[in-house]
């Protein structure tokens, strides 16, 4: 673990923290410490180590981006990118948080590219290969299909240096607490159902899939566990994660969005229907954020 020896892992999540725009209201404060310890442990399960060349697809604003950054330390660096423009987000927008935490103290050790393009990026492959690690922190589900996330996958994999490895983390939908987890979990599905059904625009979750279903994408494009074993994806704790509360609020705009654009009333009934099963458990007030994995992998053969 980067940091001094004697810091706390609560005063690192809130030393990286503040790095982040917007943190000065202390409401703000306590959900990006929250996001940040989160992430903490994701490094943790990923075991990175200082010096390494990160390259992380979907930074979104960051929140992965500074904790990478830190942990890697000041050898080491991070290219982080997105396919959105910096105009994308609110209510901070994407540029407007990125530039923030690149004017920081760890914005020496990252290089942010928004408007990234997977297919036309060239970076060096084989011996000349300049990273030792590919990042995708809880974006694969805002992939258009299936086939996208295979694509990405596989895209990369050139880019990475012998012995370096994929590190992915996601939410898992198969609950561990059924009725706490159930809204999250139905918010998302939803989501799904509806993108797949036809809705356009810019929601964030399109293609929801099992951890199973993932692990396959990530085999067949050639990623395999440690020496040449199976994938192994290690649970992740969440507690305290606000995403099951936000998929909410996303969910009904899908599905406000699904009428506007005429979609099939039976798509409309069934969605509206598991909505009122989200908001009928959320009304107990039970609503936790699903468990999520993370995984590590390394080009088969190597």
């Amino acid at each position: 673990m980067s940091g001094s020896a004697s810091e706390s892992r609560q005063a690192r999540a809130a030393r990286i923290a503040k790095l982040h725009l917007d943190t000065n209201h202390p409401q703000h404060m306590a959900i990006q410490s929250i996001q940040t310890t989160y992430r903490l442990r994701l490094v943790d399960a990923w075991r990175l180590e200082p010096g390494m060349r990160v390259l992380e697809l979907g930074c979104g604003q960051g929140d992965m981006t500074t904790v990478l950054a830190d942990e890697v330390g000041p050898t080491g660096h991070v290219l982080a990118t997105d396919p959105a423009g910096g105009d994308y987000g609110a209510p901070v927008t994407l540029g407007e948080a990125t530039a923030h935490v690149k004017a920081g103290p760890l914005g020496d050790r990252i290089d942010f590219k928004l408007n990234f393009d997977l297919d036309t990026a060239e970076f060096p492959t084989g011996k000349d290969a300049q990273f030792d690690a590919v990042v995708l922190a809880h974006c694969t589900w805002y992939f258009a299909s299936s086939e996208a996330i295979a694509h990405a996958l596989a895209r990369v994999r050139p880019w990475i240096k012998e012995g370096g490895k994929l590190c992915l983390a996601e939410w898992d939908l198969e609950p561990t607490e059924p009725r706490a987890h159930l809204p999250h979990l139905l918010s998302v599905l939803v989501q799904g159902q509806l993108v797949a059904a036809g809705l356009e625009g810019s929601g964030n979750v399109r293609t929801p899939l099992s951890r199973a279903a993932m692990m396959a994408l990530v085999a067949e494009a050639g990623w395999t566990g440690s020496g040449g074993r199976k994938l192994a994806p290690k649970i992740v704790d969440t507690a305290g994660m606000q995403d099951g509360e936000w998929e909410l609020h996303s969910a009904r705009h899908a599905l406000a969005e699904a009428r506007k654009q005429n979609l099939p009333r039976k798509v409309l009934d069934l969605a509206a229907s598991q909505i009122d099963v989200m908001d009928s458990v959320k009304a107990a007030k039970v609503n936790l954020a699903l468990p999520a994995y993370a995984v590590v992998g390394y080009v088969k053969g190597e």
